[in-house]
């Protein structure tokens, strides 16, 4: 390992639970999440003020459970998401500043595609960003496999690890 990646890995880790969120503008720190499987990861990265953001949501529609929804809202992507973005401009940040990246929505434990959580968790992904005219600079996901994921505020490096292997997304 590299003197570069050795720096990197010893950040300061914010770490982003299933159905939460997390912003951070911050240098010195990395966000986080782990196991991805059918969740989503939505990583919001702004070079102009040094700012990250980052959900793990679960579900794609909070009408599943509404009043989860109201203490939980990134649990859900219709719900999350919007929350995510408006904390990134609490922190001025700007929409067409911010480089958008997605992770996860496997089809992990749903072999016969009974529920298919993640195909739905990408879909309310990709509605919602439509909607509001927001196109996604990388992505990650499908497919059967759990990944993590880590995205670096200093200058918005994002690395998905899965199966043994790290890549840059």
């Amino acid at each position: 390992m590299g003197k570069e990646t050795l720096a990197r890995r010893s950040a300061n880790q914010v770490v982003v639970g299933m159905g939460d969120l997390a912003v951070t503008d911050r240098t010195g720190d990395v966000l986080v999440t782990y196991a991805l499987g059918s969740c989503i990861a939505l990583c919001l990265y702004d070079p102009v003020r040094k700012a990250a953001g980052m959900i793990h949501y679960m579900l794609p529609l909070s009408k599943a459970s509404p009043e989860k929804a109201k203490t939980r809202p990134a649990m859900f992507g219709d719900t999350g998401i919007p929350l995510l973005f408006k904390k990134m401009f609490h922190l001025g940040c700007r929409k067409e500043d911010l480089v958008v990246k997605a992770v996860g929505g496997g089809n992990i434990k749903d072999e016969k595609g009974i529920f298919n959580i993640g195909k739905r968790n990408i879909t309310v992904l990709r509605k919602i960003l439509w909607k509001n005219e927001i196109l996604l600079a990388a992505e990650d996901v499908g497919g059967r496999k759990s990944r993590t994921v880590r995205l670096f505020v200093e200058d918005g490096l994002t690395l998905v690890s899965s199966q043994g292997e790290e890549v840059e997304l």
